[in-house]
Protein backbone atom coordinates (compact mmCIF):
# COMPACT_ATOMS: atom_id res chain seq x y z
CA UNK A 1 0.00 0.00 0.00
CA UNK A 2 1.50 3.10 -0.63
CA UNK A 3 1.90 5.87 1.91
CA UNK A 4 1.68 9.79 1.30
CA UNK A 5 3.85 11.77 2.75
CA UNK A 6 4.39 15.88 2.96
CA UNK A 7 6.73 17.61 1.43
CA UNK A 8 7.57 19.46 4.47
CA UNK A 9 7.92 16.42 6.14
CA UNK A 10 10.65 14.87 3.20
CA UNK A 11 12.44 18.14 3.50
CA UNK A 12 12.80 16.81 7.21
CA UNK A 13 14.01 13.66 6.38
CA UNK A 14 18.15 13.69 6.26
CA UNK A 15 18.59 10.57 4.05
CA UNK A 16 16.30 11.53 1.72
CA UNK A 17 17.11 14.04 -1.17
CA UNK A 18 14.32 16.26 -1.67
CA UNK A 19 12.36 14.92 -4.75
CA UNK A 20 9.27 16.47 -5.19
CA UNK A 21 8.01 15.66 -8.98
CA UNK A 22 5.56 18.16 -10.05
CA UNK A 23 3.51 18.01 -13.68
CA UNK A 24 4.90 21.28 -15.34
CA UNK A 25 4.53 23.38 -18.46
CA UNK A 26 8.37 23.59 -20.30
CA UNK A 27 8.31 26.88 -18.92
CA UNK A 28 6.92 26.42 -15.60
CA UNK A 29 9.88 23.88 -15.25
CA UNK A 30 12.30 26.74 -15.68
CA UNK A 31 10.77 28.75 -13.89
CA UNK A 32 10.75 26.55 -10.35
CA UNK A 33 14.34 25.40 -11.71
CA UNK A 34 15.54 29.10 -11.36
CA UNK A 35 13.24 29.69 -8.13
CA UNK A 36 15.75 26.40 -6.69
CA UNK A 37 19.08 27.21 -7.92
CA UNK A 38 18.85 30.45 -6.36
CA UNK A 39 17.34 33.35 -8.57
CA UNK A 40 17.41 36.68 -7.29
CA UNK A 41 15.39 38.12 -9.59
CA UNK A 42 13.44 37.86 -12.99
CA UNK A 43 13.20 39.94 -15.75
CA UNK A 44 10.86 39.77 -18.65
CA UNK A 45 8.34 41.15 -21.26
CA UNK A 46 5.47 39.31 -22.17
CA UNK A 47 5.46 37.43 -25.40
CA UNK A 48 4.26 34.15 -26.24
CA UNK A 49 5.27 31.67 -25.49
CA UNK A 50 7.60 32.64 -22.75
CA UNK A 51 4.96 34.35 -20.75
CA UNK A 52 4.63 31.54 -18.45
CA UNK A 53 7.86 31.23 -17.12
CA UNK A 54 7.60 34.92 -15.71
CA UNK A 55 4.06 34.44 -14.30
CA UNK A 56 4.63 31.09 -12.66
CA UNK A 57 7.47 32.97 -10.69
CA UNK A 58 4.87 35.51 -9.91
CA UNK A 59 2.36 33.38 -8.21
CA UNK A 60 5.01 31.26 -6.28
CA UNK A 61 4.65 31.33 -2.96
CA UNK A 62 8.72 30.40 -2.44
CA UNK A 63 9.70 33.17 -4.78
CA UNK A 64 7.68 35.91 -2.82
CA UNK A 65 8.90 34.24 0.31
CA UNK A 66 12.59 34.73 -0.79
CA UNK A 67 12.02 38.30 -2.48
CA UNK A 68 12.79 37.57 -5.58
CA UNK A 69 11.96 40.18 -7.57
CA UNK A 70 9.64 39.47 -10.74
CA UNK A 71 7.63 42.86 -11.85
CA UNK A 72 7.46 43.19 -15.37
CA UNK A 73 10.05 45.31 -17.84
CA UNK A 74 8.67 48.05 -20.16
CA UNK A 75 10.86 46.07 -22.87
CA UNK A 76 13.01 43.12 -23.81
CA UNK A 77 15.98 45.64 -23.57
CA UNK A 78 15.39 47.44 -20.20
CA UNK A 79 14.89 43.63 -19.02
CA UNK A 80 18.74 42.60 -20.28
CA UNK A 81 19.98 45.57 -18.45
CA UNK A 82 18.18 45.08 -15.82
CA UNK A 83 19.22 41.73 -15.16
CA UNK A 84 22.68 42.42 -16.52
CA UNK A 85 23.20 44.91 -13.33
CA UNK A 86 22.05 42.01 -11.08
CA UNK A 87 24.78 40.24 -12.04
CA UNK A 88 26.66 42.57 -11.95
CA UNK A 89 26.14 42.53 -8.34
CA UNK A 90 26.85 39.11 -7.97
CA UNK A 91 23.34 37.60 -7.86
CA UNK A 92 21.66 34.95 -10.04
CA UNK A 93 19.32 36.22 -12.30
CA UNK A 94 17.20 34.86 -15.40
CA UNK A 95 15.99 37.39 -18.36
CA UNK A 96 12.72 36.02 -20.70
CA UNK A 97 11.47 36.80 -23.58
CA UNK A 98 10.37 35.38 -27.12
CA UNK A 99 12.24 35.41 -30.15
CA UNK A 100 11.22 38.74 -31.79
CA UNK A 101 12.38 40.08 -28.26
CA UNK A 102 15.73 39.44 -28.34
CA UNK A 103 15.90 41.65 -30.93
CA UNK A 104 14.79 44.58 -29.05
CA UNK A 105 17.67 42.98 -26.36
CA UNK A 106 20.11 42.64 -28.62
CA UNK A 107 22.27 45.33 -28.05
CA UNK A 108 22.87 44.19 -24.53
CA UNK A 109 22.66 40.66 -25.00
CA UNK A 110 25.32 40.51 -27.75
CA UNK A 111 27.20 42.94 -25.34
CA UNK A 112 26.86 40.84 -22.50
CA UNK A 113 28.93 38.18 -24.04
CA UNK A 114 31.90 40.82 -23.94
CA UNK A 115 31.17 42.16 -20.29
CA UNK A 116 30.90 38.49 -18.83
CA UNK A 117 28.64 37.83 -16.21
CA UNK A 118 29.44 37.73 -12.07
CA UNK A 119 26.33 36.04 -10.81
CA UNK A 120 24.84 33.52 -13.13
CA UNK A 121 22.72 34.88 -15.73
CA UNK A 122 20.53 32.88 -18.44
CA UNK A 123 18.80 34.08 -21.24
CA UNK A 124 15.86 31.81 -22.22
CA UNK A 125 14.84 32.59 -25.26
CA UNK A 126 11.36 30.93 -27.00
CA UNK A 127 10.99 30.78 -30.41
CA UNK A 128 7.67 29.76 -32.48
CA UNK A 129 8.22 27.57 -35.55
CA UNK A 130 5.50 27.95 -37.71
CA UNK A 131 4.67 31.39 -36.29
CA UNK A 132 1.70 30.46 -34.09
CA UNK A 133 1.49 33.65 -32.59
CA UNK A 134 4.63 35.24 -34.41
CA UNK A 135 5.95 37.72 -36.99
CA UNK A 136 8.93 35.30 -38.21
CA UNK A 137 10.34 32.07 -37.33
CA UNK A 138 13.76 33.42 -36.92
CA UNK A 139 15.82 31.15 -34.71
CA UNK A 140 17.83 32.58 -31.63
CA UNK A 141 20.26 30.18 -31.74
CA UNK A 142 21.86 32.04 -34.39
CA UNK A 143 22.21 35.37 -31.79
CA UNK A 144 23.64 33.29 -29.37
CA UNK A 145 26.51 31.51 -31.60
CA UNK A 146 27.10 35.21 -33.02
CA UNK A 147 27.57 36.48 -29.42
CA UNK A 148 29.80 33.43 -28.80
CA UNK A 149 28.26 32.29 -25.40
CA UNK A 150 27.01 28.78 -24.48
CA UNK A 151 23.50 27.62 -25.57
CA UNK A 152 21.34 25.04 -24.08
CA UNK A 153 18.62 23.30 -26.05
CA UNK A 154 16.37 20.95 -24.01
CA UNK A 155 14.64 18.22 -25.29
CA UNK A 156 12.41 17.63 -22.55
CA UNK A 157 11.15 19.48 -19.28
CA UNK A 158 13.08 17.56 -16.86
CA UNK A 159 16.25 18.78 -19.23
CA UNK A 160 15.12 22.22 -19.07
CA UNK A 161 14.93 21.64 -15.22
CA UNK A 162 18.24 20.58 -14.53
CA UNK A 163 19.80 22.52 -18.03
CA UNK A 164 19.06 25.95 -15.42
CA UNK A 165 20.61 24.65 -12.56
CA UNK A 166 23.70 23.78 -14.96
CA UNK A 167 23.59 26.74 -16.93
CA UNK A 168 24.01 28.93 -14.14
CA UNK A 169 26.93 26.87 -12.54
CA UNK A 170 28.42 27.29 -16.15
CA UNK A 171 27.67 31.07 -15.97
CA UNK A 172 29.53 31.36 -12.76
CA UNK A 173 32.54 29.04 -13.47
CA UNK A 174 33.62 30.87 -16.83
CA UNK A 175 31.94 34.31 -16.04
CA UNK A 176 29.25 34.61 -19.17
CA UNK A 177 25.75 34.94 -20.12
CA UNK A 178 24.24 31.42 -21.13
CA UNK A 179 21.65 31.06 -23.56
CA UNK A 180 18.42 28.39 -22.86
CA UNK A 181 16.89 28.13 -26.45
CA UNK A 182 13.07 26.28 -25.98
CA UNK A 183 10.49 26.18 -28.54
CA UNK A 184 6.78 26.60 -28.80
CA UNK A 185 6.05 22.94 -28.10
CA UNK A 186 8.54 22.47 -25.08
CA UNK A 187 6.98 25.69 -23.81
CA UNK A 188 3.22 24.51 -23.55
CA UNK A 189 3.65 21.04 -23.08
CA UNK A 190 3.40 19.19 -19.52
CA UNK A 191 6.22 16.45 -17.88
CA UNK A 192 6.71 15.30 -14.98
CA UNK A 193 9.74 16.79 -13.51
CA UNK A 194 12.01 15.89 -10.58
CA UNK A 195 13.15 18.83 -8.46
CA UNK A 196 16.56 19.03 -7.08
CA UNK A 197 16.69 20.55 -3.37
CA UNK A 198 16.51 24.13 -3.47
CA UNK A 199 19.96 26.63 -3.36
CA UNK A 200 20.06 29.68 -1.05
CA UNK A 201 20.36 33.18 -2.80
CA UNK A 202 23.88 34.33 -3.57
CA UNK A 203 24.82 37.04 -1.34
CA UNK A 204 25.91 40.29 -3.04
CA UNK A 205 29.50 40.26 -4.68
CA UNK A 206 30.96 42.86 -6.61
CA UNK A 207 33.12 42.06 -9.56
CA UNK A 208 36.60 41.29 -8.63
CA UNK A 209 37.55 43.51 -11.78
CA UNK A 210 35.32 46.78 -10.99
CA UNK A 211 36.18 47.75 -14.70
CA UNK A 212 34.26 44.02 -16.07
CA UNK A 213 31.77 46.02 -17.42
CA UNK A 214 33.81 49.18 -18.70
CA UNK A 215 33.02 48.74 -22.79
CA UNK A 216 35.58 51.33 -23.81
CA UNK A 217 37.26 50.13 -26.64
CA UNK A 218 40.52 49.29 -24.74
CA UNK A 219 38.96 47.43 -22.09
CA UNK A 220 36.67 45.59 -24.94
CA UNK A 221 39.41 44.77 -26.41
CA UNK A 222 41.08 42.74 -23.90
CA UNK A 223 37.41 41.34 -22.54
CA UNK A 224 36.93 40.18 -26.29
CA UNK A 225 39.66 38.00 -26.64
CA UNK A 226 39.19 36.48 -23.11
CA UNK A 227 35.77 35.58 -24.72
CA UNK A 228 37.54 33.92 -27.33
CA UNK A 229 39.86 31.89 -25.31
CA UNK A 230 37.04 30.35 -23.49
CA UNK A 231 35.24 29.02 -26.60
CA UNK A 232 37.61 26.01 -26.16
CA UNK A 233 36.56 25.76 -22.75
CA UNK A 234 32.36 25.83 -23.77
CA UNK A 235 33.19 23.48 -26.66
CA UNK A 236 34.63 21.00 -23.90
CA UNK A 237 31.74 21.39 -21.86
CA UNK A 238 29.07 20.85 -24.85
CA UNK A 239 31.30 17.21 -25.41
CA UNK A 240 30.88 16.29 -21.83
CA UNK A 241 27.59 17.18 -20.87
CA UNK A 242 24.59 17.32 -22.67
CA UNK A 243 25.22 15.91 -26.06
CA UNK A 244 24.78 11.97 -25.91
CA UNK A 245 25.78 10.11 -29.03
CA UNK A 246 23.98 6.61 -29.41
CA UNK A 247 25.77 4.15 -31.70
CA UNK A 248 24.00 2.55 -33.97
CA UNK A 249 24.53 -1.14 -36.11
CA UNK A 250 23.42 0.50 -39.57
CA UNK A 251 25.99 3.49 -40.47
CA UNK A 252 24.62 3.76 -44.13
CA UNK A 253 22.61 7.17 -41.69
CA UNK A 254 23.76 9.44 -39.39
CA UNK A 255 21.36 11.49 -37.43
CA UNK A 256 21.77 14.29 -35.81
CA UNK A 257 18.91 15.20 -33.69
CA UNK A 258 18.70 18.85 -31.48
CA UNK A 259 16.56 19.28 -28.83
CA UNK A 260 13.29 19.03 -29.43
CA UNK A 261 13.67 17.50 -32.39
CA UNK A 262 14.97 14.02 -30.59
CA UNK A 263 12.04 13.88 -29.08
CA UNK A 264 9.87 13.32 -33.04
CA UNK A 265 12.78 11.21 -34.15
CA UNK A 266 11.77 8.63 -30.82
CA UNK A 267 7.76 8.74 -31.98
CA UNK A 268 9.02 7.26 -35.13
CA UNK A 269 10.37 4.41 -33.37
CA UNK A 270 8.15 3.13 -30.61
CA UNK A 271 10.04 -0.11 -29.69
CA UNK A 272 12.91 3.16 -29.11
CA UNK A 273 14.97 1.21 -31.63
CA UNK A 274 16.74 3.35 -33.70
CA UNK A 275 19.10 1.14 -35.98
CA UNK A 276 21.19 4.94 -37.12
CA UNK A 277 23.55 6.26 -34.72
CA UNK A 278 22.40 9.41 -33.12
CA UNK A 279 24.07 12.40 -31.64
CA UNK A 280 21.33 13.93 -29.30
CA UNK A 281 22.09 17.58 -29.76
CA UNK A 282 21.12 19.98 -26.85
CA UNK A 283 24.23 22.29 -26.04
CA UNK A 284 26.50 24.23 -27.98
CA UNK A 285 28.85 25.34 -29.33
CA UNK A 286 28.52 22.49 -31.00
CA UNK A 287 30.73 19.09 -29.87
CA UNK A 288 33.36 18.38 -32.81
CA UNK A 289 34.56 15.38 -31.66
CA UNK A 290 31.06 13.72 -31.34
CA UNK A 291 30.59 14.92 -34.86
CA UNK A 292 33.70 13.68 -36.46
CA UNK A 293 33.26 10.20 -34.89
CA UNK A 294 29.54 10.37 -36.35
CA UNK A 295 30.74 11.52 -40.13
CA UNK A 296 33.77 9.23 -39.48
CA UNK A 297 31.16 6.19 -39.04
CA UNK A 298 28.46 7.05 -41.32
CA UNK A 299 27.52 7.42 -45.12
CA UNK A 300 25.32 10.31 -44.74
CA UNK A 301 24.33 12.65 -42.59
CA UNK A 302 21.19 13.44 -41.48
CA UNK A 303 20.37 16.86 -39.48
CA UNK A 304 16.82 17.28 -37.49
CA UNK A 305 16.64 20.82 -35.97
CA UNK A 306 13.55 22.53 -35.34
CA UNK A 307 14.09 26.08 -36.35
CA UNK A 308 16.85 27.60 -39.20
CA UNK A 309 19.72 25.30 -40.65
CA UNK A 310 22.37 26.17 -38.49
CA UNK A 311 23.94 22.79 -37.62
CA UNK A 312 23.26 21.65 -40.78
CA UNK A 313 25.44 24.53 -42.29
CA UNK A 314 28.04 24.09 -40.00
CA UNK A 315 28.66 20.36 -40.17
CA UNK A 316 28.50 20.45 -43.95
CA UNK A 317 31.27 23.46 -43.14
CA UNK A 318 33.33 20.88 -41.19
CA UNK A 319 33.58 18.11 -43.29
CA UNK A 320 35.25 17.59 -46.00
CA UNK A 321 33.40 17.07 -50.12
CA UNK A 322 31.95 14.00 -51.00
CA UNK A 323 29.66 12.99 -47.54
CA UNK A 324 26.07 13.54 -48.01
CA UNK A 325 24.46 16.25 -45.46
CA UNK A 326 20.50 16.19 -45.74
CA UNK A 327 18.22 18.36 -44.18
CA UNK A 328 16.23 21.50 -44.56
CA UNK A 329 18.37 22.94 -47.37
CA UNK A 330 18.29 19.72 -49.74
CA UNK A 331 14.46 19.95 -49.26
CA UNK A 332 14.75 16.70 -47.17
CA UNK A 333 12.99 18.39 -44.71
CA UNK A 334 10.69 21.20 -44.94
CA UNK A 335 12.50 24.82 -44.93
CA UNK A 336 9.80 26.01 -43.27
CA UNK A 337 7.51 25.26 -40.43
CA UNK A 338 8.02 23.41 -37.36
CA UNK A 339 8.99 19.74 -37.24
CA UNK A 340 6.48 16.81 -36.06
CA UNK A 341 6.81 12.91 -36.19
CA UNK A 342 5.22 13.20 -39.55
CA UNK A 343 7.91 14.83 -41.22
CA UNK A 344 10.58 12.80 -39.17
CA UNK A 345 9.37 9.69 -40.76
CA UNK A 346 9.05 10.79 -44.49
CA UNK A 347 13.01 12.44 -43.85
CA UNK A 348 13.98 8.77 -42.83
CA UNK A 349 11.78 6.92 -45.04
CA UNK A 350 9.34 5.41 -43.38
CA UNK A 351 5.75 4.90 -43.94
CA UNK A 352 3.63 7.67 -43.02
CA UNK A 353 -0.14 7.42 -42.57
CA UNK A 354 -1.21 10.46 -42.98
CA UNK A 355 -4.74 11.81 -40.98
CA UNK A 356 -7.94 12.56 -43.32
CA UNK A 357 -8.34 16.16 -44.29
CA UNK A 358 -10.85 18.31 -42.62
CA UNK A 359 -14.02 17.85 -43.82
CA UNK A 360 -15.24 20.70 -45.83
CA UNK A 361 -18.17 21.60 -43.75
CA UNK A 362 -16.22 22.34 -40.60
CA UNK A 363 -15.77 26.14 -41.46
CA UNK A 364 -12.38 28.08 -40.20
CA UNK A 365 -12.78 30.10 -37.26
CA UNK A 366 -9.92 33.00 -37.45
CA UNK A 367 -9.28 34.91 -33.91
CA UNK A 368 -11.63 38.34 -33.83
CA UNK A 369 -12.31 40.26 -30.92
CA UNK A 370 -13.77 39.44 -27.78
CA UNK A 371 -17.24 40.34 -27.30
CA UNK A 372 -17.38 43.69 -25.90
CA UNK A 373 -13.67 44.37 -26.53
CA UNK A 374 -13.30 48.30 -26.91
CA UNK A 375 -10.85 48.02 -29.55
CA UNK A 376 -13.69 47.30 -32.49
CA UNK A 377 -15.73 49.99 -31.21
CA UNK A 378 -12.13 52.33 -31.89
CA UNK A 379 -11.87 51.26 -35.09
CA UNK A 380 -15.57 51.74 -36.28
CA UNK A 381 -15.29 55.43 -35.18
CA UNK A 382 -11.75 55.71 -36.88
CA UNK A 383 -12.81 54.12 -40.71
CA UNK A 384 -15.90 56.21 -40.44
CA UNK A 385 -13.77 59.40 -40.25
CA UNK A 386 -11.53 57.72 -42.47
CA UNK A 387 -13.98 57.68 -45.33
CA UNK A 388 -13.32 61.08 -47.18
CA UNK A 389 -9.65 60.07 -47.49
CA UNK A 390 -9.75 56.71 -48.76
CA UNK A 391 -8.13 53.44 -47.73
CA UNK A 392 -4.73 52.44 -47.21
CA UNK A 393 -3.83 55.20 -44.28
CA UNK A 394 -3.78 52.69 -41.07
CA UNK A 395 -0.10 51.83 -39.46
CA UNK A 396 -1.01 49.33 -36.94
CA UNK A 397 1.23 47.83 -34.64
CA UNK A 398 1.37 44.45 -32.41
CA UNK A 399 -1.14 43.32 -29.96
CA UNK A 400 -4.92 42.35 -29.57
CA UNK A 401 -5.59 45.17 -32.17
CA UNK A 402 -3.90 43.89 -35.01
CA UNK A 403 -7.06 41.55 -35.66
CA UNK A 404 -8.28 44.91 -36.85
CA UNK A 405 -6.91 43.71 -40.11
CA UNK A 406 -9.12 41.00 -40.73
CA UNK A 407 -12.80 40.88 -41.64
CA UNK A 408 -15.40 42.49 -41.10
CA UNK A 409 -13.34 45.41 -40.02
CA UNK A 410 -10.02 45.19 -42.55
CA UNK A 411 -8.91 48.31 -41.07
CA UNK A 412 -4.69 48.58 -40.90
CA UNK A 413 -2.58 48.21 -43.24
CA UNK A 414 0.55 47.04 -41.76
CA UNK A 415 2.05 45.28 -38.50
CA UNK A 416 5.76 44.88 -38.63
CA UNK A 417 7.36 45.04 -35.15
CA UNK A 418 6.91 46.28 -31.80
CA UNK A 419 6.69 50.63 -31.99
CA UNK A 420 6.60 50.30 -35.87
CA UNK A 421 3.03 51.65 -36.39
CA UNK A 422 4.11 55.55 -35.43
CA UNK A 423 7.34 55.63 -37.38
CA UNK A 424 6.22 53.99 -40.56
CA UNK A 425 3.09 56.56 -40.02
CA UNK A 426 5.62 59.52 -40.01
CA UNK A 427 7.48 58.06 -43.14
CA UNK A 428 3.99 57.35 -45.30
CA UNK A 429 3.68 61.36 -43.72
CA UNK A 430 6.86 62.20 -44.96
CA UNK A 431 5.92 60.57 -48.27
CA UNK A 432 3.06 62.72 -48.85
CA UNK A 433 0.63 60.48 -47.89
CA UNK A 434 -1.54 62.33 -45.49
CA UNK A 435 -3.57 61.67 -43.07
CA UNK A 436 -1.30 58.91 -41.91
CA UNK A 437 -2.57 57.14 -39.09
CA UNK A 438 -0.97 55.05 -36.55
CA UNK A 439 -2.84 52.38 -34.09
CA UNK A 440 -0.87 51.05 -31.23
CA UNK A 441 -1.85 49.77 -27.49
CA UNK A 442 -0.82 51.20 -24.27
CA UNK A 443 1.91 48.79 -23.10
CA UNK A 444 3.02 48.73 -26.82
CA UNK A 445 3.82 52.44 -26.87
CA UNK A 446 5.64 52.40 -23.77
CA UNK A 447 7.55 49.28 -25.01
CA UNK A 448 8.89 50.95 -28.00
CA UNK A 449 6.51 53.74 -29.36
CA UNK A 450 7.82 56.73 -27.03
CA UNK A 451 10.74 57.35 -28.86
CA UNK A 452 8.64 57.21 -32.62
CA UNK A 453 6.56 59.51 -30.63
CA UNK A 454 9.26 61.77 -30.30
CA UNK A 455 10.87 62.05 -33.69
CA UNK A 456 7.25 62.64 -35.19
CA UNK A 457 7.16 65.55 -32.77
CA UNK A 458 10.45 67.27 -33.66
CA UNK A 459 9.74 66.94 -37.63
CA UNK A 460 6.46 68.39 -37.13
CA UNK A 461 4.67 65.71 -38.84
CA UNK A 462 1.19 65.36 -39.43
CA UNK A 463 0.20 62.26 -37.95
CA UNK A 464 -2.39 61.03 -35.44
CA UNK A 465 -1.39 58.72 -33.02
CA UNK A 466 -4.40 56.23 -31.84
CA UNK A 467 -3.15 54.81 -28.75
CA UNK A 468 -5.52 52.08 -27.39
CA UNK A 469 -5.90 51.78 -23.90
CA UNK A 470 -7.29 48.74 -22.25
CA UNK A 471 -5.08 49.07 -19.32
CA UNK A 472 -3.41 45.88 -20.04
CA UNK A 473 -0.53 43.81 -21.87
CA UNK A 474 -4.43 41.80 -23.28
CA UNK A 475 -2.39 39.74 -26.01
CA UNK A 476 -0.60 37.81 -24.15
CA UNK A 477 -3.06 37.44 -21.21
CA UNK A 478 -3.49 40.46 -19.12
CA UNK A 479 -0.35 41.21 -17.61
CA UNK A 480 -0.01 44.83 -15.99
CA UNK A 481 0.87 47.98 -18.60
CA UNK A 482 3.88 50.42 -17.97
CA UNK A 483 1.73 52.85 -19.53
CA UNK A 484 -1.44 52.55 -16.75
CA UNK A 485 -2.30 56.25 -15.79
CA UNK A 486 0.80 57.48 -17.62
CA UNK A 487 -0.34 57.80 -21.38
CA UNK A 488 -1.31 61.73 -21.41
CA UNK A 489 1.45 62.88 -19.29
CA UNK A 490 4.40 60.95 -21.04
CA UNK A 491 2.64 62.55 -24.59
CA UNK A 492 2.63 66.15 -23.20
CA UNK A 493 6.52 65.48 -22.02
CA UNK A 494 7.18 64.88 -25.27
CA UNK A 495 5.96 67.49 -26.90
CA UNK A 496 2.51 66.56 -28.17
CA UNK A 497 0.22 70.42 -27.35
CA UNK A 498 -1.97 69.39 -24.72
CA UNK A 499 -4.55 71.01 -26.51
CA UNK A 500 -4.38 67.42 -29.41
CA UNK A 501 -4.24 64.79 -26.69
CA UNK A 502 -7.99 63.43 -26.89
CA UNK A 503 -9.59 60.96 -24.43
CA UNK A 504 -12.55 59.39 -25.29
CA UNK A 505 -14.47 56.21 -24.17
CA UNK A 506 -15.45 53.52 -26.78
CA UNK A 507 -18.64 52.76 -26.82
CA UNK A 508 -21.10 52.25 -29.22
CA UNK A 509 -23.42 54.69 -27.70
CA UNK A 510 -20.65 57.30 -28.04
CA UNK A 511 -20.17 56.88 -31.36
CA UNK A 512 -21.21 59.70 -32.61
CA UNK A 513 -19.08 62.03 -30.36
CA UNK A 514 -15.89 59.46 -31.27
CA UNK A 515 -16.46 59.89 -34.72
CA UNK A 516 -16.19 63.81 -34.23
CA UNK A 517 -12.94 63.61 -32.58
CA UNK A 518 -11.22 61.55 -35.02
CA UNK A 519 -12.45 63.83 -37.65
CA UNK A 520 -11.21 66.90 -35.89
CA UNK A 521 -7.57 65.58 -35.38
CA UNK A 522 -7.35 63.80 -38.77
CA UNK A 523 -7.98 67.16 -40.12
CA UNK A 524 -5.24 69.26 -37.84
CA UNK A 525 -1.80 69.34 -39.35
CA UNK A 526 0.56 68.44 -36.78
CA UNK A 527 1.27 65.35 -34.18
CA UNK A 528 -2.25 64.74 -32.34
CA UNK A 529 -2.80 61.77 -30.08
CA UNK A 530 -5.87 60.17 -29.61
CA UNK A 531 -6.51 57.73 -26.76
CA UNK A 532 -9.38 55.16 -26.59
CA UNK A 533 -9.57 54.51 -22.94
CA UNK A 534 -12.09 51.35 -21.69
CA UNK A 535 -10.67 48.08 -19.53
CA UNK A 536 -10.16 45.26 -21.71
CA UNK A 537 -13.20 43.13 -21.34
CA UNK A 538 -11.36 39.83 -20.31
CA UNK A 539 -9.65 41.66 -17.46
CA UNK A 540 -12.65 42.99 -16.27
CA UNK A 541 -14.48 40.18 -15.99
CA UNK A 542 -11.90 38.53 -14.60
CA UNK A 543 -11.85 41.62 -12.07
CA UNK A 544 -15.60 41.45 -11.64
CA UNK A 545 -15.91 37.33 -11.03
CA UNK A 546 -12.99 37.64 -8.38
CA UNK A 547 -15.09 40.32 -6.60
CA UNK A 548 -17.89 38.16 -6.23
CA UNK A 549 -15.90 35.19 -5.28
CA UNK A 550 -14.74 37.09 -2.14
CA UNK A 551 -18.13 38.74 -1.29
CA UNK A 552 -19.03 35.03 -0.94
Amino acid sequence: MFRFVSIQKIQTIKDINFMQKLLLLGDEAIAQAAIDAGLSGIYAYPGTPSTEITEYVQRSKEARAKNIHSTWSANEKTAAEAALGMSYAGKRTMVCMKHVGLNVAADPFVNSGVTGANGGIIYVIADDPSMHSSQNEQDSRFFGKFALIPILEPSTQQEAYDMVHYGFEMSEKYKTPVMMRITTRLAHSRAGVLRKEPKAQNEIKLPEDLRQFVLLPAIARKRYKLLLNNQELFENESENNFNTYFDGKDKSLGIIACGIAYNYLMECYPDRNIPYPVLKLNQYPMPRKMIQKLVNECDEILVLEDGFPLVEELVKGLLSVGLKVKGRLDGTVPRDGELNPNIVALSLGLVVTAGKNIPELVVGRPPSFCSGCPHADSYNALQDALKPYGAGRVFSDIGCYTLGALKPFEAINSCVDMGASITMAKGAADAGLVPAVAVIGDSTFTHSGMTGLLDAINNKSNITVVILDNGTTGMTGGQSSAAFGKIEDICKGLGVEESHIRVIKPLRNKHDENFKVFEEELAYNGVSVIIPRRECIVTLNKRMREKFSQKK
